[in-house]
């Protein structure tokens, strides 16, 4: 189906009946099932014992650590294998493009800090093109306001690697090179630069993560004036909502995705986030995989992207704990709609007040292929300390203390690094784990 099409089924797809949700989740949850069974050598023997009547519950949860051990296996399209990414993924000029003009790369760590490599086909990206056409925006006054004022967007990101998005953004302008409506600004870029480039611009939407955007907040050359800023990426606490409504004087909102499930849930006027039932399906569980009622806060989620056919994810597992709610809202739209507990990493600072974004250095750490699973604790206001779960920890060390030193030196700050026998772990007491994070008293 090509794009136009995908952008037709999901036009009203959010103001659908519940009857016509369910119909429509379950006629492409099978078809997505039978695929999965017929191409994937994977699915095919973890539902050896599913018959033909099935629903949803019958079907085994699949975990981030399975679908990496067994990845070759659960693609769709044979001719695709880990070492033939591995080599795609070498060149950064790869960054946007397709392998063998059909996939796009991307890679994520998510909340556990195991890395995961996931790809897109053509449907995925149609799919988060359409929803993002129709369900971006919260409010129908800013998207009024920023069709006006030329579709202007910037995004501040991490602009490197093989992320959805610096990769989706690179995409875009592959396809497009004579677009002058989007750039994307690399938030490790030195402060007069960022505050350059978007001066400059002036765009109509800003978006980013919340902690840097919270950072940009606090620049005073900053001279912008945007219709709407949305962040992604990272929860949005209301103090860091109102912090940016009053240095922006727009609209501020978030919105609720992973690269594996894509776009899960859009923002309404109300401050729900709806999700996305005709392309996604999401279950709040315990930690036995059993369903946790509406109004109750779950130990984690499964999702079933319904519009990846390369890599399927089909009840896949998020460390993420959510309430589903199924009241009615006032918003107009059908769909249940969630709330996501806060993810805490925090916001570091060192010596002359210079302030660090944690997806800064997450970032960079992430990038350091030896390593399966780290923690940055700051320790002092000059140093901080490194936690890593490699094969060879202390040789990943080596190249994890290169970049991120170099990281340092470029904002300024002689940073100590050390490297921890601890490994990553999360807090004994709430269970919740922080990649980022400081531990020290001034």
């Amino acid at each position: 189906m090509s794009l136009i099409g995908k952008m037709l089924k999901t036009r009203n797809g959010d103001r659908w009946s519940r009857e016509k949700l369910d119909t429509v989740q379950q006629k492409r949850l099978r078809k997505l099932v039978q695929y999965a069974r017929e191409n994937s050598p994977y699915y095919r023997e973890h539902y050896a014992n599913l018959g033909t009547e099935y629903t949803l519950s019958d079907l085994p949860p699949v975990t981030k650590s399975e679908m990496m051990a067994n990845f070759d296996d659960v693609l769709t399209d044979r001719r695709i294998t880990m070492e033939r990414i591995n080599a795609f993924t070498e060149d950064l000029d790869h960054i946007g493009r397709m392998i063998d003009d059909h996939y796009l790369i991307f890679k994520t760590s998510g909340s556990t800090g195991n890395p995961a490599v996931v790809l897109y086909d053509q449907d995925m990206i149609d799919v988060s093109s359409a929803v993002a056409a129709f369900r971006t925006f919260a409010r129908k006054e800013d998207f009024q306001k920023f069709m006006k004022h030329g579709k202007k967007t910037a995004g501040v990101f991490a602009d490197y690697g093989f992320y959805l998005a610096c990769g989706m953004s690179r995409y875009l302008h592959l396809k497009m090179p004579h677009q002058k409506t989007k750039i994307t600004v690399d938030v490790n870029a030195p402060e007069a630069e960022i505050i350059k480039q978007l001066n400059d611009f002036q765009p109509s939407m800003l978006s980013g993560y919340p902690s840097n955007l919270a950072l940009l907040a606090d620049f005073e050359d900053l001279d912008i004036h945007p219709d709407v800023v949305i962040t992604g990426g990272e929860f949005l606490t209301d103090e860091i909502r109102e912090k940016l409504t009053t240095k922006f004087g727009c609209y501020v909102q978030t919105h609720y995705s992973c690269t594996e499930g894509g776009e899960i849930a859009c923002e309404c006027e109300e401050k729900h986030l709806h999700i996305n039932e005709d392309w996604v399906i999401v279950e709040p569980v315990d930690q036995n995989y059993q369903p946790v009622p509406f109004g109750e806060q779950s130990d984690k989620a499964l999702i079933t992207n319904l519009a990846n056919t390369i890599q399927p994810f089909i009840r896949y597992e998020l460390t993420d704990r959510i309430i589903v709610h199924d009241e009615t809202c006032r918003c107009g739209r059908s769909t249940r709609w969630l709330e996501i507990e806060g993810r805490t990493d925090d916001i570091l600072e060192f010596c002359n007040r210079v302030r660090i974004a944690p997806m800064s250095l997450y970032k960079i750490l992430e990038e350091v292929k030896p390593i399966r699973r780290f923690q940055l604790v700051q320790r002092a206001e000059d140093a901080v300390e490194v936690r890593i779960l490699a094969d060879q920890p202390e040789a990943a060390f080596e190249e994890a203390h290169r970049d991120l030193d170099a990281f340092f030196q470029s904002k300024g700050l002689q940073v100590k690094i050390r490297f921890s026998e601890i490994p990553p772990q999360a807090d004994p007491v709430s269970g919740k784990f922080k990649h980022i994070y400081k531990d020290f008293s001034k």
